[in-house]
């Protein structure tokens, strides 16, 4: 049983900043392979940024590169998204996922993931 809870969602003008964070209840956080995924309205759930276990790899969508960082601390069990640089096409509902097991090259498919947040919310202004 694993559970994710997202934090850290709002409203934040262009240009902006933020950081969300996921923190997980699974005692084996330290061997999930983490991810963020968004959606936006009207539009297919999109993979934003993954990290491996040890944090030895991150991988990122081409939209994002340069913008977020994604990191993690598995004392906390939890993962972060720091987004930078902020546009209006980045306003989506923002999930965190985990995969248990071994790394999967296709970490940029949502049916690779066993475990979803709720989302958090993020809107920005132009």
């Amino acid at each position: 049983q694993v559970q994710l809870v997202e934090s850290g969602g709002g409203l934040v003008q262009a240009g902006g900043s933020l950081r969300l964070s996921c923190a997980a209840s699974g005692r084996a956080f330290s061997t999930y392979f983490m991810a963020w995924f968004r959606q936006a309205p009207g539009k297919e759930r999109e993979f934003v940024a993954a990290i491996k276990w040890r944090s030895e790899s991150t991988y990122y969508t081409d939209s994002v590169k340069g913008r977020f960082t994604i990191s993690r601390d598995n004392a906390k069990n939890t993962v972060y998204l720091e987004m930078n640089t902020l546009k209006t096409e980045d306003t989506a509902v923002y999930y965190c996922a985990a995969r248990e097991g071994s790394f999967i090259y296709s970490y940029g498919v949502a049916t690779a993931y066993g475990y979803w947040g709720q989302g958090t919310q993020v809107t920005v202004s132009s």
